[in-house]
C-alpha cells in the first residue's frame, strides 16, 4: 500500500454502540484521520451520526462507501454476521480495515476470510482485539518477554459484568466475552490454546433463567494450562484480571487500585460498570495505532489469523459447554502470511 493523504479518510460500517463511539473517537480522540463516512441499514440511525462530522456522508450499502473517492480505509463495527461480507468486498477494493471482534461468528466463514487474504499476498485486516492495547495489558505482555519471572505455566483470567443484557445466552458467555481471554492469552503467552473444558457451576440466583453463569473455562495450551473465569452477572461491577503464574514468580492486572480511598470508616475505591469506561484508553491507543500503521502503508497488531484461531477456540467452547468433556481446537496450518 502506498503512503495515504496526510489526513485518512475512514468509513465507520456500523453505528451502534461500538461504531457511533468509534465515530466520536475518531472525530475529537484520533490524530491523523477523519470519519468521511458511516454505513448502517438504518438510514436514519446513519444519517444522525454522521449529521454530527463536518463532510461525513451517510450510506446504508457498504460497497458504495468503499467506492467513495474520500474513503481510505474501513472501520467494521457492524453485528458479526455481517463481517465476512464487508471483509471481502473490502479485500476487492484493497482497502485497509480494522473490524471488530469477532472476524466472523464461526471458524468455518473466519477460514474463508483467512484465505481471502492469504490469495491478496498482503495483510489488510487488524481485528478489534483491544485488551492488547490496554496500559496494564501491555505492561504485563513486555513482562514477560523480559524473561524474569521464568517460564509461564498457569493464567487466571477473570471476566465479570454486572448484569447480562436480556438477550445474552450461555453460548454468547463463551463466543461474547471468553473470546477475549482466548486472545490475551494466546497474545500473552504466544501460545495456541489446544484444547477448551467447560465446567458448569450452579448458576448464580442473579442468573436470568435458563442462563448458565457463572462457567469456569479451562484453557490448554501447546505449551501450559490456563484457567478462565465467566461470570456475567456478578451485581458489582465490570471486571477483568489475569495472573500469569511463572516458575519464578508472579504477576497480576486489573485489580483497579489506581486509587483507594480511606473515609468514614471504610477504604476502597470504585468499579468500573462496563467494557467501554475499562477499556476506553485501550480503544483510545487501539485506534491511533491503526490510523498510524495505515498511514505508514501498514497492518499491525492482531489479525485475521488470530480472529480465525479465537473463532477456533470459542467453537471448542461452545461445544464443550453444551455436550461436556474435554474438546480439541481445530486449526488449519498457518499460512506464510501471518508468521
Amino acid at each position: 500500500m502506498t503512503e495515504r493523504a496526510t489526513t485518512l479518510g475512514v468509513a465507520v460500517i456500523g453505528t451502534g454502540r461500538m461504531g457511533a463511539d468509534h465515530v466520536r473517537r475518531i472525530h475529537e480522540v484520533t490524530s491523523g484521520a477523519r470519519v468521511t463516512a458511516v454505513v448502517d441499514v438504518d438510514a436514519e440511525r446513519a444519517k444522525a451520526v454522521a449529521a454530527r462530522v463536518d463532510g461525513c456522508t451517510a450510506y446504508t450499502d457498504p460497497a458504495a462507501a468503499m467506492t467513495a473517492a474520500d474513503v481510505d480505509a474501513v472501520l467494521i463495527a457492524s453485528p458479526g454476521p455481517a463481517h465476512e461480507a464487508t471483509l471481502l468486498a473490502a479485500f476487492e477494493h484493497d482497502l485497509p480495515v480494522l473490524c471488530e471482534k469477532p472476524l466472523t461468528p464461526d471458524a468455518a466463514s473466519a477460514l474463508r476470510v483467512l484465505e481471502a487474504e492469504t490469495r491478496l499476498g498482503h495483510r489488510r485486516v487488524q481485528v478489534g482485539f483491544m485488551r492488547r492495547y490496554d496500559p496494564e495489558y501491555a505492561k504485563l505482555k513486555a513482562l514477560l518477554a523480559t524473561g524474569q519471572l521464568g517460564r509461564p505455566l498457569m493464567v487466571h483470567n477473570r471476566h465479570r459484568n454486572a448484569a447480562s443484557p436480556p438477550f445474552f445466552t450461555s453460548t454468547m458467555l463463551v463466543t461474547d466475552s471468553v473470546a477475549h481471554e482466548a486472545d490475551a492469552t494466546r497474545w500473552l503467552l504466544g501460545h495456541e490454546i489446544t484444547a477448551v473444558t467447560v465446567l458448569r457451576p450452579t448458576p448464580s440466583v442473579n442468573a436470568p433463567d435458563g442462563l448458565r453463569d457463572p462457567q469456569f473455562v479451562v484453557f490448554e495450551t501447546d505449551g501450559g494450562a490456563l484457567s478462565e473465569e465467566i461470570f456475567v452477572n456478578c451485581g458489582f461491577g465490570y471486571q477483568v484480571q489475569a495472573e500469569v503464574v511463572c516458575e519464578r514468580g508472579t504477576a497480576r492486572i486489573g485489580d483497579g487500585h489506581a486509587l483507594v480511598t480511606n473515609m468514614a470508616g471504610r477504604w476502597g475505591g470504585t468499579i468500573a460498570q462496563d467494557f467501554t469506561e475499562r477499556f476506553e484508553t485501550a480503544y483510545d491507543h487501539e485506534i491511533q495505532a491503526w490510523v498510524d500503521a495505515t498511514r505508514r502503508g501498514e497492518v499491525t497488531g492482531p489479525g485475521v489469523w488470530d480472529g480465525y484461531a479465537a473463532a477456533a477456540v470459542c467453537e471448542a467452547g461452545v461445544r464443550a459447554l453444551e455436550d461436556g468433556g474435554r474438546v480439541e481446537v481445530e486449526l488449519v496450518e498457518k499460512p506464510a502470511l501471518y508468521a
